[in-house]
C-alpha cells in the first residue's frame, strides 16, 4: 500500500475536497502551484513568532497566525497553504478509537508526542458497556504510545487544555471536536477536524486549509450587571444565523470584549462554532497574559497578534451596553428573541454546566443570583462544573456551597447532559440550559424544549420557575435600600 500513495490530490484551487483515503493524509494536499517550502523540523516549531514588522501591512490577526504557521511573511484571503500544527487535541469520542485503527493500518507513527493532548471527558464517568469500551480504547492506547499530556476525568477538553498552560497567542492549532475553536479567545488559530484531517496531523504534524476572509464583530460600550458575554453571542446568533460566520475567521472586538474577563472571551471564542466560523479569535492583551501567567503559560508574547488598522474585512456593530439578556428557543441557538420578549415560560430543569457556560465565571454568575434564596419548588438545577479545577476553585471561594443551599444537585465534570450523556435530561420537559446548543434530541431527550441562556438566566429562572431576567433580581437589594432610605 506504501507505494500506492496517492499525494497532491487537490488539483482544483478552487476545490478544498476531503481526501477519501486514509493513505492520502500522511502529506496534506495542496494545489501544485501554490506548494511553500517544506516543514521545517519539529524542534524549529517552538521558535517565537515573527515579528509584526516582518507581516504584512494591514493585515488581519488570522492572516498572521496563519502566516507564521505556513513559515510565509504573508498570506491572501483565498490562498491554500500548509501549515505546520502546534498542538492537536482530541478526546475519548474524537481520537482513540478513531485514530488507533487507522495508524495501524498505515504502521505510521505519531509525529510529536509532546504536540498531543488527549482528554477524556465525553464518556465519564462511565455508565454502560459502551462508555466502558470507549474509554477503556483511550486508555490503553494512551498508556501504549506512553503521551505525556492526558487528562483524564478532569473535566472537559476545551477549559482543560488552557488550564494547563497548552495554549499561547500565535499558535497554529487543532481540535477533534467543533468547540476546538475556543482556544482562539487567547489569541491562537484553533478550529475543528474530523477523524480523517486528524490522522493526517497527527502523522505528519501539518494541514493545508484556504487562508479565510475576516468578519469583524464589533461590540462598543460593556455589558451591565446580569448580562453576559452568551448574551452577547445568542446576540449574534440572533442577528446572523448559524451559517453567518460562512467557515470564515471571526475576529470579536471592541471595549465590550476586550472589557471582558478571558473565560467570557472563551465563551464567545467556543460558540464561534454556532456561528459557522471556522475560528473566532480575540486578540491577546494583559488579560490574557495574566490569566495564562496563572495557568502555566508565563511571559507569552501578545505584541505581534492584533489586527491593522484598517485590515480588510466585513465589520458588525453592537452595543453592549443596551444589550439585554438573550435566550434562545426551541430548537436552534439562532431561535433568539430578548428575555423582556418571551412569553411567561415555566421550566422543569435548570442547567449549569458544559465548556459554555459552567467555568468559574459562570458559576459565580449564577451563584450571585442565587446567594441566600432557594429555587422554586418542582424545579431541579443541575449543575456541572466545566472542570475538576474550575470546581475546586468555586468550592474555595464558598460558590458550591452557596449552590448547593440554593438547592442545586451537583453532577460530574464531564460533558454530561450537552453531549446526551448521562440521561439527566427528562422526556417532556422543558429546560433551560447554559450550553451552546439546543437541537431537538441534542441533550438526550428528544421531546425535551431546551432553551438556552446565561449561567445568570439560568439561575434567575430556577429561582422562579420560569424563564427570567436575573437583572431584576441583582437590583432587588439596592431597591430595597433605595425605599427603606426613602421612609
Amino acid at each position: 500500500m506504501g507505494q500506492t500513495l496517492v499525494q497532491n490530490v487537490n488539483p482544483n484551487p478552487n476545490s478544498i475536497a476531503p481526501s477519501t483515503l486514509a493513505q492520502e493524509l500522511i502529506a496534506p494536499s495542496t494545489p501544485t502551484q501554490k506548494l511553500i517550502a517544506p516543514a521545517t523540523p519539529a524542534q524549529e516549531l517552538i521558535a517565537p513568532a515573527t515579528p509584526a514588522q516582518e507581516l504584512i501591512a494591514h493585515a488581519t490577526l488570522a492572516q498572521k497566525l496563519i502566516a507564521r504557521a505556513c513559515g510565509r511573511s504573508q498570506v491572501a484571503p483565498g490562498e491554500i497553504v500548509t501549515c505546520r500544527v502546534d498542538l492537536a487535541m482530541f478526546h475519548d469520542s474524537s481520537g482513540p478509537r478513531r485514530l488507533q485503527p487507522m495508524l495501524a493500518e498505515l504502521g505510521a507513527p505519531i509525529w510529536d508526542k509532546d504536540k498531543v493532548v488527549l482528554v477524556i471527558d465525553h464518556y465519564v464517568p462511565e455508565v454502560d458497556d459502551e462508555s466502558r469500551r470507549i474509554v477503556r480504547i483511550a486508555r490503553d492506547w494512551a498508556a501504549e504510545q506512553r503521551l505525556p499530556h492526558v487528562y483524564d476525568s478532569q473535566g472537559i477538553c476545551h477549559v482543560v487544555v488552557p488550564q494547563h498552560g497548552h495554549l499561547r497567542p500565535g499558535m497554529f492549532c487543532v481540535g477533534g471536536d467543533s468547540h476546538s475553536p475556543t482556544g482562539g479567545a487567547f489569541g491562537a488559530y484553533m478550529f475543528g477536524i474530523g477523524a480523517t484531517e486528524m490522522l493526517g496531523v497527527v502523522v505528519s504534524g501539518e494541514i493545508w486549509l484556504e487562508v479565510p476572509q475576516t468578519i469583524f464583530m464589533q461590540w462598543s460600550g460593556r455589558l451591565v450587571d446580569g448580562v453576559s458575554a452568551k448574551d452577547m453571542m445568542l446576540a449574534m446568533l440572533g442577528r446572523h444565523g448559524m451559517d453567518g460566520g460562512e467557515y470564515q475567521a471571526v475576529e470579536f472586538c471592541g471595549e465590550g470584549v476586550t472589557a471582558l474577563s478571558m473565560q467570557e472571551r472563551m465563551t464567545l471564542a467556543n460558540m464561534s462554532a454556532e456561528l459557522g466560523a471556522m475560528v473566532g479569535l480575540v486578540a491577546p492583551d494583559q488579560t490574557t497574559r495574566a490569566w495564562l501567567a496563572a495557568h502555566g503559560a508565563p511571559e507569552v508574547e501578545i505584541e505581534p497578534w492584533h489586527s491593522d488598522a484598517g485590515a480588510p474585512g466585513a465589520r458588525h456593530a453592537f452595543d453592549a451596553s443596551t444589550l439585554a439578556p438573550q435566550v434562545a428557543l426551541p430548537h436552534s441557538p439562532a431561535n433568539v428573541c430578548g428575555v423582556d420578549q418571551l412569553p411567561a415560560t415555566r421550566i422543569d430543569i435548570a442547567y449549569i454546566g458544559a465548556c459554555t457556560g459552567a467555568k468559574l465565571d459562570d458559576l459565580r454568575a449564577a451563584a450571585r443570583v442565587l446567594a441566600g434564596r432557594r429555587i422554586a419548588a418542582g424545579v431541579q438545577l443541575l449543575v456541572a462544573p466545566a472542570s475538576l479545577r474550575d470546581a475546586a476553585d468555586a468550592q474555595r471561594e464558598g460558590i458550591m456551597a452557596q449552590l448547593i443551599a440554593a438547592g442545586a444537585t451537583l453532577l460530574p465534570s464531564s460533558c454530561g447532559a450537552c453531549a446526551g450523556y448521562g440521561s439527566s435530561i427528562a422526556e417532556g420537559s422543558n429546560v433551560i440550559s447554559s450550553t451552546a446548543r439546543n437541537f431537538k434530541g441534542r441533550m438526550g431527550a428528544a421531546t425535551a424544549m431546551v432553551y438556552l441562556g446565561s449561567p445568570y438566566t439560568v439561575a434567575a429562572s430556577a429561582l422562579r420557575g420560569a424563564i427570567s431576567d436575573a437583572r431584576e433580581i441583582l437590583a432587588e437589594p439596592t431597591r430595597r435600600a433605595a425605599q427603606k432610605g426613602q421612609a
